[in-house]
C-alpha cells in the first residue's frame, strides 16, 4: 500500500483572517482555488450535520510546488473549542524551521498571534542542538519555530 502525506486542517474562526497571517508571517502561498463546499457528500464524509464550510489550501515553505498543504477552512457553524495547550491529548502543533526564530516571534506577536513558552536551546544527544520555541497564530493555534545545528 503506498501512502503519502498530503495536509494538515485547521478550522478557523475567520479563515481569511487565519490565511492571511500564515502568508505573511511564515511564507505560505496561497493554492486555488477557494472552496466553499456543502451538501449530502460533504455531511456523510465529515460526519457533520448540515456540513456548509469555506477556505483554501496554503501551500507550506521550503517542500516545493508539490509538497503538503496547510488547510484553513471555516464551518457555516463552528464548534467552540478549548484554547490548545502543549500537553492536550490530541493534534498539538504545528512546527516551522526558521533560521532566526527572535525576529520571526516578534513578527508573529506583531501580527496578532503570541507566546507559549520562552526560546530555549539544548542540546539532543546524537541529533544535535536545538533551539526552539512555541508560540501561537491569532486564533491560539500552537505554531513551534526550530532552529537545528
Amino acid at each position: 500500500m503506498k501512502i503519502k502525506y498530503k495536509h494538515t486542517n485547521i478550522i478557523a474562526r475567520d479563515w481569511k483572517k487565519l490565511t492571511t497571517f500564515y502568508e505573511k508571517v511564515l511564507g505560505c502561498t496561497r493554492v486555488p482555488p477557494e472552496r466553499h463546499l456543502s451538501g449530502g457528500w460533504l455531511a456523510k464524509g465529515t460526519g457533520v450535520k448540515n456540513a456548509k464550510f469555506s477556505g483554501i489550501h496554503l501551500r507550506l515553505p521550503g517542500l516545493g510546488k508539490n509538497g503538503p498543504t496547510l488547510e484553513i477552512y471555516q464551518y457555516s457553524k463552528n464548534k467552540n473549542n478549548l484554547i490548545p495547550v502543549a500537553n492536550q491529548e490530541g493534534f498539538s502543533h504545528i512546527a516551522f524551521e526558521v533560521a532566526d526564530i527572535p525576529t520571526l516571534l516578534k513578527e508573529i506577536k506583531k501580527c496578532g498571534g503570541g507566546t507559549v513558552g520562552e526560546i530555549t536551546s539544548h542540546k539532543i544527544e546524537e541529533v544535535g542542538y536545538l533551539t526552539f520555541v512555541y508560540a501561537t497564530d491569532p486564533e491560539g493555534n500552537i505554531i513551534e519555530l526550530q532552529n537545528w545545528k
